[in-house]
């Protein structure tokens, strides 16, 4: 007979509620915080905050061996409040979790750079409201963009690797009077290095003539900069490409010095399969050079020699040296600083639970 004649659910074990945000942003809960939390998981809280929003299967591809692995980590996180998530809605199957940051991981980033955790431009509510935001699936793409190429970069057999990734937001803050790029990066290969501004056409700007019209912005970030830096439009589908290089040939025919705005484009239709998403394969077309000509398509490394004249990154540990005179910028200048796109080494060994 059992030894225990009272209903099941009481034998369950005490299961931990989540810390109130008051309670995980206390010094007490932030310093025992401080003894569990390893490098990688203080370096997915800044991505969080840098990128806004990481899928399950972004936040693998950046720095976990399998999503079994991710999943346990993301869940022990979740519950010590340094990660929130959501699931979005849609009309077949489902979604993939969604992860931002939480008051906990904010507290800690704060604390990690000498600021008070109202000093960190961070709002729970703001985090939590992508769940309804429009441009939720255009930021999803955007950073799958980049994550790809850090899968790519972790692999034993490739040669590239991502060296800067700046979101959305940290480029406004350093362009935005006048540009305001999806996302800024940086690619290493075989002894060259390739650096790009990234427009992510959703195929909403409609007319094709509005993405067109950007590259004026970008001619005068030029001219003002003295330095040259590529723009590459990703486009939904072949028909959309189409139109926007119809749409930026006319835009550059206009421009007083053409050369000062390198473009390509490409489009997620264009590679099949697996790769339809990876940026490094063959699959870029610079600006001048009609679609019908496929064998002209360029993988993303040769992009650095497709243009004559286009000189090298300065500096490897500058993510754009246009930013280096911009350095009294409220709230760019200072913490926090961008975190790297490759993730610290994986942990070793078992830590102790925390009990939330």
């Amino acid at each position: 007979m059992s030894a225990h004649p009272g209903p099941q659910r009481s034998l369950r074990g005490h299961r931990p509620q989540r810390p109130t945000p008051r309670a995980a942003t206390s010094t007490e809960y932030v310093a025992r915080l401080a003894g569990r939390l390893t490098d990688r998981d203080r370096w997915l809280a800044r991505m969080l905050y840098e990128h806004k929003v990481l899928t399950t299967g972004q936040i693998t591809q950046l720095a976990w061996p399998s999503p079994r692995s991710a999943n346990l980590r993301l869940l022990r996180l979740y519950q010590w409040r340094v990660v929130d998530r959501f699931q979005p809605f849609v009309t077949y199957g489902s979604a993939p979790m969604h992860y931002v940051l939480d008051v906990g991981g904010a507290a800690v980033l704060a604390r990690q750079d000498g600021l008070e955790h109202g000093e960190l431009d961070y709002r729970h509510d703001r985090a939590l409201g992508l769940a309804h935001s429009l441009r939720l699936a255009h930021t999803v793409a955007t950073n799958t963009f980049f994550t790809t190429l850090v899968a790519r970069s972790r692999r034993g057999d490739s040669e590239g690797r991502l060296t800067a990734w700046w979101s959305e937001a940290r480029c406004r803050g350093f362009f935005g009077d006048i540009v305001r790029p999806d996302a800024y990066g940086r690619w290493r290969e075989r002894g060259t290095e390739f650096e790009w501004f990234l427009e992510y056409d959703w195929g909403t700007e409609r007319p094709a003539d509005l993405v067109g019209d950007k590259l004026r912005g970008y001619a005068h970030l030029a001219a003002t900069s003295g330095i040259t830096t590529p723009v590459l439009f990703w486009t939904p589908t072949a028909h959309r490409e189409e139109r926007v290089r119809r749409a930026l040939d006319v835009a550059a025919a206009l421009l007083e010095e053409p050369s000062l705005v390198p473009a390509a484009t490409t489009s997620t239709a264009f590679v099949p399969g697996e790769e339809a998403v990876d940026p490094a394969v063959r699959r870029w077309l610079p600006l001048g050079v009609p679609t019908t000509e496929s064998g002209r398509r360029l993988c993303l490394a040769e992009l650095s020699t497709a243009w004559p004249g286009l000189r090298a990154p300065a500096s490897a540990t500058a993510p754009h040296p246009a930013a280096e005179d911009r350095d009294d910028l409220d709230g760019v200048s200072g913490p926090p600083r961008p975190p790297t796109p490759q993730p610290p080494s994986a942990p070793t060994g078992r830590r102790p639970r925390l009990a939330p």
